[in-house]
């Protein structure tokens, strides 16, 4: 029993998360939280909320941008007519969106697909699995500029798995 006087099964708070259920019902809930366990599915979800969250920020930043006073052969765009201003605009906004969107995807599947495997492997959910998925991440990102820089991606990435991992862990407080 929990605080409240609810039972505790091995569903989580609230005992069996299927009853009031049918069994068409119950088998597809079954399915889904299966489904979710799953690493190619974890893997493509973090992918695509990862290009979403990425192509939302890139196009963000692009918005911000004041440095693109020029077009690419040389004139300045503030004295191009309006039409051309905006055209130029809308691409290079939506040119930097998609490089980020890629970005932010690749990061969050090879991440999350890696984190997965280590804890398949491991059999354990621990602060370990953040900080060798992030290790192995960052290597792999940082490898196409040579050995240190895979060193460096690795270490960096790791700890900033182990600080986000380590926080999302803390126990919530009863203020």
């Amino acid at each position: 029993m929990n605080t409240s006087g609810m039972p505790v099964g091995p569903m989580g708070m609230g005992g069996n998360q299927t009853a009031g259920m049918s069994e068409q019902e119950a088998a597809m809930v079954k399915m889904m939280q299966r489904g979710m366990e799953s690493c190619p599915i974890k893997t493509v979800i973090s992918g695509t909320m990862g290009f979403a969250l990425g192509g939302a920020f890139g196009l963000f930043m692009a918005s911000m941008s004041y440095d693109s006073s020029f077009t690419p052969q040389g004139r300045e765009i503030a004295n191009l007519p309006w039409r051309q201003q905006v055209r130029i605009g809308f691409k290079d906004m939506g040119a930097r969106s998609w490089s980020s969107a890629k970005n932010f995807g690749i990061v969050g599947a090879l991440y999350s697909g890696t984190e997965c495997c280590i804890e398949g492997l491991r059999a354990k959910n621990d602060l370990t699995n953040s900080v060798a998925a992030g290790c192995v991440t960052g290597g792999i990102l940082g490898a196409k500029a040579g050995p240190q820089a895979a060193a460096f991606g690795c270490a960096g990435f790791a700890a900033f798995s182990a600080a986000i991992d380590a926080y999302m862990r803390m126990p919530a407080s009863d203020d």
